[in-house]
């Protein structure tokens, strides 16, 4: 798996100042799209096209510098329609614009090239199971939220306070199968998962009931989930099981994901300081 994203990054690089297709990208690399954007996000801690972008900009800075070309030229080698949105571009990643980088000299920033591999560190292993479940609905509340990578979300924070506790007991009592109890559900994130970019959170229980009037549903259809299980401090440890998914696992076992909610139960310890958590992914198995 890594040595087939390695090629996709191979891939990109020799194609800088042309259009790039994630579809390209994912067949290189033997997965469908939603997964190349989920896989090398949590790979590289920047989105996929946040990616490309700065490598653009970066190898178009050393033209800039270089002379050789005019600043036009540069630009609409590099994708940029004018000189303008080139100079914006430039300006946003640089602090300066590109004339002035020309004349001076100025010290840029650059984002260098990546490539991955696997390092087994062998402090511990990762809970997981494979399950199929049939199709389900998750009934509660919903709100839309910004994505926040780490630490705690203060938007998630105000909406559940929100909630009064018979709305929760009501919920609690729906709930009749796996994830048991109340869970929280990340679905329809928008983008390529980028920090501020807003996604469906729901506050809600796994059931085969119907939703009360007063509340939100979605039905989820049947389907293979990789359940895993981690415990530690309280959010960290939901987050990094995340991260560890991402970067560990599926590089390591013949899954990739696929679109649908991230379901995640956390319990917490009495002072909220620790956390039980278990994530929900929905995946398929690979052909490749």
């Amino acid at each position: 798996m890594l040595e087939r994203l390695n090629q996709a990054m191979d891939h990109i690089e020799r194609n800088l100042d042309q259009r790039i297709e994630v579809a390209e990208l994912a067949r290189i690399a033997a997965t469908s799209e939603y997964h190349f954007r989920r896989l090398f996000s949590a790979l590289a801690g920047i989105p996929l096209s946040e990616y490309i972008r700065r490598r653009r900009l970066t190898v178009a800075s050393a033209q800039v510098l270089a002379g050789e070309w005019t600043l036009l030229d540069v630009a609409v080698r590099y994708g940029y329609g004018s000189s303008e949105a080139f100079a914006r571009a430039f300006r946003a990643m640089h602090g300066v614009g590109p004339g002035e980088a020309r004349r001076t000299g100025a010290a840029l920033h650059s984002q260098p090239r990546m490539s991955f591999r696997l390092i087994v560190e062998g402090s511990g292993s990762m809970r997981y199971r494979v399950v199929e479940k049939e199709q389900f609905r998750l009934v509660g509340k919903k709100a839309r939220v910004p994505l926040v990578h780490e630490g705690m979300n203060p938007a998630i924070v105000a909406f559940i306070r929100s909630i009064d506790q018979e709305t929760v007991r009501r919920m609690v009592e729906l709930s009749d199968q796996e994830p048991q109890g109340i869970v929280n559900v990340s679905d329809n994130i928008a983008g390529g998962r980028e920090e501020g970019t807003e996604l469906d959170y729901y506050h809600a229980v796994v059931t085969s009931a119907d939703a009360p009037e007063d509340m939100e549903s979605l039905t989820v259809p049947a389907g293979t989930w990789a359940v895993f299980e981690s415990s530690g401090a309280f959010p960290q440890a939901l987050q990094y099981l995340w991260r560890d998914v991402f970067t560990q696992w599926f590089p390591s076992n013949p899954y990739q994901s696929r679109p649908g909610p991230e379901i995640s139960r956390t319990r917490l310890s009495q002072d909220g300081k620790e956390a039980d958590a278990q994530l929900w992914i929905p995946v398929e198995r690979t052909t490749g």
